[in-house]
């Protein structure tokens, strides 16, 4: 056989698969592509994670959308966190354009047009579905993960969740647990002390600010009710096509914050939600994290273990996690290893570092006899990339350069009046429209708090206006006062949170 043979037989026997499986594209040798060659991926793979990664313009939104588009039509769910705002066109019909289908037929895949359907939602005001979480939900030791607190400051977090607990204390919102630590500091400290033990007020401080800053970045629309049900992103629509939920997040790309707490919540949840899948014929749901370089630029040593540790586990539930950024080096090596496929698009080389950062992304490919990683890095088109995956065994694919098919859905994003319409039919816009502030901690302590003043003052009063005993202190009345009171609230999901089972593994 010649080279072109070989190729051929090649990459079809590598990309060969029993189960069901997407087709991505065409593979290409010598710059041209192949219409004999598909690059399929198995459906029963996808829950090993991924990257989709390459610069600016090459191509990655078309690659998430035609990947998206393929695992809708398969009937899987899909979660895409658009920091930019260009993905949601895959609502409504693509055009039939003569490029497009040129492309097609080069690459021997027919083209047609089609929608798809979508949820829109927001951590933030903007229309659509709002998603909010509690601090009970995440838990003393995720809470303290995401404020990036030291074992002593954790350690008051974890006693300040006991006490809410001890007490019927719901926290909700972020005001719940800045009101708890004020109470803790000033009227309730000797409560604390007798029960807890004593506490720094520098390290509440600490935690305070910590607390006050997230806020800033947003977290004061993201905490509180009502929470949002993870299983609302696993819907099927009517023609068995699974929902393309697309969080929108063009205002908050300046809160890595924010972005990072939501990411782990969600991941967290959905770990201790859904159930051990084993070795299933495709994934529960698939997760897209676009501009990932956000969430690992700004994440503390120990926010990033808690994504590994994540990433290694959430996969035996069927979630597959794909990262999306400009560069691969953008993704911590501990993450980077626990990722399946890969897709490649172009790298710039304008500079040394650069160079040496697609010398550093080549050596992660594997080597193939038919390309030159380093060069073929630099010289592919808009709509190409390089890809490799795991077989349904668990083998590595060859590395092939893809002509990446078009999506079938508009290439665009919507107008704001399609983006209304998509909210006005939507169940779930509804169902988490209101915002729920029911009676929690804040509300709690302070009705406390009036409740001993009043008694306290009422004390004075009775008291004879000359007694040569001495009576209590109003001190004393108060926290007495305090200590009587029997509060009652329902107090929703575990409180020690969401990652309980993953830190007793």
């Amino acid at each position: 056989m010649n080279k072109k043979e070989n190729f051929i037989a090649d990459i079809n026997t590598g990309y060969s698969s029993k189960g069901d499986s997407i087709i991505l594209g065409g593979a290409i040798l010598d710059g041209e592509p192949i219409a004999e060659a598909h690059v399929k991926i198995p459906l029963k793979t996808l829950n090993r994670h991924g990257l989709i990664a390459g610069a600016t313009g090459t191509g990655k939104t078309k690659t998430i959308q035609v990947f998206s588009e393929q695992l809708s039509n398969a009937g899987i769910p899909v979660l895409m966190m658009d920091i930019k705002g260009d993905f949601s066109g895959i609502a409504k019909e693509g055009k039939e354009e003569g490029f497009i289908t040129e492309r097609h037929a080069k690459i021997n895949i027919p083209y047609n047009v089609a929608a798809f359907p979508v949820e829109l939602m927001s951590l933030s005001k903007q229309n659509g579905v709002r998603l909010r979480a509690t601090v009970s939900e995440f838990g003393p030791v995720l809470f303290s993960r995401i404020l990036d607190l030291n074992d002593t400051q954790a350690g008051v977090v974890a006693v300040i969740f006991k006490y809410c607990d001890d007490n019927k204390m719901p926290l909700l919102d972020l005001k719940d647990i800045k009101k708890v630590i004020n109470y803790i500091t000033e009227e309730g400290k000797d409560e604390i002390a007798a029960s807890y033990g004593k506490i720094s007020t520098a390290t509440t401080g600490t935690i305070l600010r910590k607390i006050i800053e997230l806020e800033q970045q947003g977290g004061d629309l993201f905490f509180g009710e009502l929470s949002f049900e993870t299983d609302d992103l696993m819907r099927i629509d009517e023609n068995g096509k699974g929902y393309v939920n697309i969080i929108r997040l063009t205002d908050i790309q300046d809160k890595p914050k924010l972005f990072s707490t939501f990411m782990l919540s969600l991941l967290a949840e959905i770990y201790q939600k859904m159930p051990e899948k084993g070795d299933a014929d495709q994934p529960e749901l698939v997760i897209f994290i676009d501009e990932a370089h956000l969430i690992f630029n700004e994440a503390s040593k120990a926010l990033l273990e808690q994504i590994e540790t994540i990433v290694k586990l959430i996969r035996s539930k069927g979630v597959g996690l794909y990262f999306v950024t400009q560069n691969p080096m953008d993704v911590p090596s501990g993450v980077l290893a626990q990722l399946g496929l890969k897709i490649q698009h172009a790298l710039r080389a304008f500079t040394a570092n650069d160079r040496q950062a697609i010398k550093k992304t080549a050596d992660n490919y594997p080597t193939s006899p038919y390309y030159k990683t380093d060069e073929l890095l630099t010289s592919l088109g808009i709509g190409e990339a390089l890809v490799t995956a795991l077989n349904e065994k668990g083998i590595p694919t060859p590395l092939v350069a893809t002509m990446m098919r078009a999506p079938m859905s508009r290439m665009d994003v919507l107008s704001q009046s399609e983006i209304d319409e998509i909210n006005g039919k939507s169940k779930l816009v509804k169902k988490y429209a209101e915002e729920i502030d029911r009676e929690s901690a804040f509300e709690i302590l302070n009705k406390k708090l009036t409740e001993a003043a009043e008694a306290a003052a009422q004390q004075e009063e009775q008291a004879p206006a000359k007694s040569t005993k001495a009576g209590p202190s109003t001190t004393e009345v108060v926290t007495k006062s305090v200590l009587k009171v029997v509060t009652s609230a329902t107090f929703i999901r575990g409180v020690f949170g969401v990652l309980t089972k993953i830190f007793k593994k």
